[in-house]
């Protein structure tokens, strides 16, 4: 197995993007020229690289609302083997362009193919993809050492050291860690089952102390109207990630999520393949049916034998009976001006503890911002006038009351026009919430760190984290139109 190309890409909060380093092996794009012949498509200069790959990712263009590459039904994507669709004097397609992401950083690499372009081999049959993945979560591991994200100092260090570090693992882009075809990839270690076989799904196994980490993000969606005309609508997902560095060739690891005693079932969940059992009552809920008393409510145990790179366990919904911030949006015109009076209130039920909590103003289909004579009464009020575009910093708290407002008037007398939306016309506005509250879930599901079980010679470190972020909040403008929907809030 061979790789003809290497990226790290660096993105922060979406808006910084680049490719802090990059690696091209010669002498395997020359062997991948001469096994495709005539179809063969070179790999482009890294400014194409890194704008093909964020559009496949979906991380390209998020202001627009629909990219023909990136949102096509036709387009599927098949992550995380992509395909990169190469414009220019030659056309074509690179596959199968591995990718894997984990913080700010994103891992990608182009493994040379031993086959024929057309028909393409299914990804199953080849040996170079479980062996590029394997690579990639090695170099992550590297960079990122056991956290989620990367310290500023060290990883700047660690990314100082890739040349070195290639030469020494991939010389000439061939992978030395990595099991070859025909050699067992557990003939060093002894095993205590004997004849037990090393899946073809994981590619490798774990050296070094043991870790498993469990983390638990439920998102919360919400459309409100403050308008008794039309039903305000909110709902919860939640998904829990694990990363499982343990021994052994087909280790065995047990996680078990818990509600409060008055929680709501868990509904709608869904499993990762390698989930090796579980109750049937489990995936009977569904946010669909009608719930009863009689609802599965926990614990929920997920038995599973992981794969070496971080994944999905589960997925789930939750239904619960008010969203953690209401609010009330009304604006109005006067004289030229805009008055403008907003309100939010944190749900009692809600700890009072924030990562970061902001709500976004912006005001489409007007020329750019004159006069802004706008007061809060908590946090602090940044202004683009350039992007029209009102940005209310709450911070990590609200205040005792747990109530917040904002008042004022706003001109519209700049003498270019403002950014446009075909939606937001007239006196259609909203207010987007971004929050995120650590140790804590809407839901109140948990997963406690004595209840996760390692069946392992070494016993593990385990470490447990949940959180509640905001995905698509809005708060519409009460004295104007705004797009309603006709049911539940669907996933």
């Amino acid at each position: 197995m061979s790789v003809r190309a290497l990226w790290i890409i660096s993105q922060e909060k979406g808006d910084n993007v680049s490719i802090r380093f990059s690696r091209r092996f010669p002498t395997v794009e020359h062997r991948a020229k001469c096994l495709a012949g005539s179809s063969h498509v070179a790999v482009p200069e890294d400014s194409t690289v890194l704008q093909l790959l964020l559009t496949e990712l979906g991380l390209a263009d998020p202001d627009k609302p629909y990219v023909v590459l990136r949102d096509d039904c036709v387009h599927q994507q098949r992550s995380p083997a992509l395909e990169l669709h190469v414009e220019g004097p030659v056309k074509g397609t690179l596959w199968p362009v591995l990718a894997i992401s984990q913080g700010p950083l994103i891992l990608a690499c182009l493994p040379l193919v031993d086959a024929v372009p057309y028909p393409r081999p299914p990804l199953s049959s080849l040996l170079s993809v479980s062996q590029g993945l394997t690579l990639l979560e090695g170099l992550q591991t590297f960079l990122c050492g056991s956290g989620t994200k990367p310290d500023i100092e060290g990883f700047a260090s660690r990314l100082s050291m890739m040349p070195s570090v290639l030469l020494q693992v991939c010389p000439l882009g061939t992978p030395l860690d990595t099991p070859q075809l025909g050699a067992p990839a557990t003939s060093a270690l002894s095993t205590p089952a004997g004849t037990q076989k090393q899946p073809a799904w994981r590619t490798g196994q774990h050296r070094g102390r043991p870790v498993v980490n469990v983390a638990l993000a439920e998102m919360v969606r919400s459309m409100q109207y403050g308008n008794p005309s039309r039903q305000d609508l909110w709902d919860v997902y939640g998904t829990v990630t694990c990363k499982c560095e343990v021994e052994g060739v087909l280790p065995n690891v047990t996680v078990s999520l818990t509600l409060p005693p008055n929680g709501s079932p868990l509904q709608d969940i869904l499993v990762h393949p390698c989930v090796t059992s579980l109750d049937s009552s489990i995936l009977s809920a569904s946010s669909v049916d009608d719930c009863d008393g009689s609802a599965f409510s926990g614990p929920y145990k997920f038995p599973f034998s992981p794969p070496l790179e971080p994944f999905r366990l589960c997925s789930y919904t939750s239904q619960v009976p008010v969203p953690p911030i209401l609010g009330s949006y009304q604006l109005k015109e006067e004289e030229n001006q805009l008055r403008v009076l907003v309100t939010l209130k944190l749900h009692e039920s809600v700890r009072n503890s924030f990562e970061y909590c902001e709500a976004h103003l912006p005001f489409f289909n007007r020329d750019q911002m004159g006069s802004v004579d706008v007061k809060v009464s908590f946090g602090q009020l940044e202004v683009s006038k350039e992007k029209n575009l009102l940005v209310w910093v709450l911070g990590q708290k609200f205040p005792k009351s747990r109530e917040v407002t904002m008042e004022g008037s706003i001109s519209f007398t700049g003498q270019l026009p403002g950014p446009t939306d075909p939606l937001c016309t007239e006196r259609t506005a909203y207010i987007k919430l971004y929050f995120k509250v650590p140790d804590l879930t809407l839901s109140g599901c948990c997963v406690d760190q004595h209840s996760v079980q390692v069946y392992s010679s070494t016993k593990p470190r385990i470490i447990t984290s949940r959180e509640l972020q905001s995905k698509d909040y809005f708060i519409w403008n009460s004295t104007g139109a705004a797009p309603v929907c006709s049911g539940r809030m669907m996933l």
